[in-house]
């Protein structure tokens, strides 16, 4: 039960950073940004204290550690695969253009309508 208050208010505090900031409407930006930034640091705070804190902050270090292990694609696999799916777009896009006029001319047909 513990546990569920704690989370309650780390939500209220990332709430009352965010009502900080519009509170906060006539004072500098800076002063706005840092109220937000305080209720999300202080509710982090009290979020790493609850079992589920703790399980979301492990996940994050995991994901974190995955992200470095991506062998992410060069300049040039970019490029072709983004070519590759440009000329793909337009070759699907002429098929069912095709494919429209023939269910044009198919319904005109029915119609009797055709010239």
């Amino acid at each position: 039960m513990i546990n569920k208050i704690k989370l309650v208010l780390a939500l209220l505090l990332v709430a009352a950073g965010v009502a900080g900031f519009y509170l906060l409407a006539e004072h500098a930006l800076v002063l706005r940004i840092m109220a937000v930034l305080a209720g999300v640091a202080v509710a982090v705070v009290v979020l790493w204290t609850t079992p589920e804190g703790q399980a979301a902050f492990g996940f994050v270090r995991e994901a974190a550690a995955e992200t470095r292990k991506v062998v992410w694609p060069t300049r040039k696999e970019t490029i072709q695969t983004t070519l590759a799916v440009f000329a793909l777009v337009v070759v699907v896009a002429i098929f069912l253009w095709i494919v429209d006029l023939g269910f044009l001319w198919m319904v005109e047909k029915l119609l009797g309508r055709s010239a």
